[in-house]
């Protein structure tokens, strides 16, 4: 539940509209004066039209120069961003040969191990020596070898499931996954914010598809007994299947999941379980196993885990784990598996390497203390912003955490105030997050300092002041605390 102060609900509204508005005036003569000229469709209609067509000429191409930064080093704590420039206003931008040296504080490096590591380095540079970059096959055919088989036990084991298959690519995972476990007469419960890979697979499914409020178990259960009661469409028939997909760590809230009342639920109405833990593995638990780990959640408990390794494990790709029978199922209809080059294998040993070190099995005690490492940073940075007077979504422990911008002429304003300071930042806004509810999204890292985090909370705080984005007041610098708690007052509204 986010709370919003009448004022900047009313504010952020009127610029839509004002952007809206002017934008439809620029298309209104812009039509008038291309129909003095001749068409070059030559009776074709326009491949590119309509509102998406609309936002991207009107709305994003004013504000891009915050997005798709190209960076020329490692995503590690501090990384090298290439400048560009624009001759157009902001429609086509050109990179220059100039780099600025910049904090990171955007991408999903939890662990830090997207950087040169002393044990996975040398290790991947002789699979590639090895193995080669690509397989060049699917795993059917040639794309199959002994790092895939050594992958999959070692995910499975790590994550606690008896079996587990790996993808080259994480959204797949998800989006190619959906359509082969459910299909017509099924029924899948989906939490509002899950993400747009479990949307589309769920939409390519043909499946029913309900919501169920953000993380709210009891309209969850809500959900579930009418949708049971009512049973399928036109037919009332009995559903096929039930499954209940959530997300360990939201990606653009930093919400833990209501992991065990939500299988309390499921397992008295006789529902599946699917967890996507994108976010979350590797990055909480005492020993990095994810949001089971941290909940005191039984790994049986949970029908299907999904998971992928561009977050915590410095590589790509994804994996399905559960039971014997469900992998080996998913092995002979999945079309990810199927038809898909198989993942790399410099990026196959990437992950086996790093599960290693976070298992401490490279003989260090490296991974305990990266998980240590990030575990309080994320908590120090999120409490740290509370006090300055951000809006800060997310729970403690998460290494995600968004700062609320609402306006959409905040939404440059912070982030080119921030890239000046040398401090990268991303900003995300609609369609990826409701109209209202832009936000800039913070990345904490095992492999942030003190010194960088400190660097940071000093960068923020100016330009929070200089954009007005501090939407509760300061906490005094004498009082000591880990959090302030922020009650709704009364001219507030509040959206799910």
């Amino acid at each position: 539940m986010i709370t919003i102060p009448y004022l900047t609900a009313l504010t952020t509204y009127f610029s839509y509209g004002l952007l809206f508005a002017f934008g439809q005036f620029r298309d209104f003569f812009r039509n008038i004066f291309d129909w003095w000229h001749a068409s070059n469709l030559e009776g074709y209609a326009p491949i590119c039209l309509g509102l998406e067509d609309f936002y991207i000429r009107r709305l994003y191409l004013r504000i891009q120069d915050c997005f798709g930064r190209p960076i020329a080093s490692a995503p590690d704590a501090w990384f090298d961003v290439v400048e560009r420039y624009s001759n157009d206003n902001n429609k086509t931008l050109k990179r220059t040969d100039k780099i600025s040296r910049c904090l990171n504080l955007g991408s999903y490096n939890y662990l830090g191990f997207a950087a040169a590591d002393e044990y996975c380095t040398p290790r991947v540079i002789d699979s590639l020596c090895r193995f080669s970059a690509s397989t060049c096959s699917t795993r059917v055919e040639g794309g199959t070898t002994t790092l895939h088989k050594e992958l999959e036990e070692c995910v499975a084991n790590f994550v606690g499931k008896p079996a587990a298959v790996v993808f080259g690519m994480g959204y797949v995972t998800n989006s190619a996954i959906l359509p082969v476990i459910i299909g017509r007469g099924g029924l899948i419960i989906s939490d509002s914010l899950n993400h747009n890979s479990i949307v589309n697979g769920a939409r390519g499914s043909g499946a029913t598809i309900r919501v169920f409020q953000h993380n709210t178990p009891s309209h969850l259960e809500k959900v579930l007994r009418e949708q049971i009661a009512d049973g399928q469409p036109r037919t009332h028939r009995p559903w096929k299947k039930i499954i209940v997909v959530v997300e360990g760590i939201y990606s653009m809230e930093g919400e833990l999941c209501k992991l065990p009342e939500i299988i309390a639920i499921c397992k008295k109405y006789k529902a599946y379980v699917y967890l996507d833990e994108a976010h979350s593995i590797g990055a909480v638990g005492k020993t990095g196993r994810g949001v089971c780990e941290l909940l005191g959640v039984d790994t049986a408990d949970v029908d299907i885990m999904m998971g992928t390794f561009t977050k915590s494990f410095g590589s790509c790709g994804g994996y399905i784990a559960g039971s014997k029978e469900l992998i080996q199922y998913l092995k002979y209809t999945c079309p990810a598996h199927l038809y898909a080059t198989s993942i790399s294998p410099p990026a196959a040993q990437q992950i086996i390497s790093s599960i290693k070190v976070i298992l401490g099995e490279d003989g260090s005690s490296r991974g305990a203390q990266k998980l240590a490492r990030i575990r309080e940073n994320s908590n120090f940075f999120r409490s740290e912003l509370q006090k300055m007077g951000f809006e800060v979504l997310g729970d403690n422990d998460s290494p995600i955490m968004p700062i609320m911008l609402y306006n959409p002429a905040k939404i440059p304003a912070f982030s080119r105030e921030c890239l000046k300071q040398n401090v990268a930042v991303v900003t995300v806004a609609f369609p990826a997050t409701p109209l209202l509810l832009a936000r800039a999204r913070i990345c904490i890292s095992a492999s942030h300092t003190k010194e960088d985090l400190l660097k940071a909370l000093e960068v923020i705080s100016q330009v929070g002041d200089m954009v007005g984005i501090k939407y509760f007041p300061a906490e005094p610098k004498k009082q000591q605390q880990d959090q302030q708690q922020q009650q709704p007052g009364k001219d507030t509204i509040k959206l799910d």
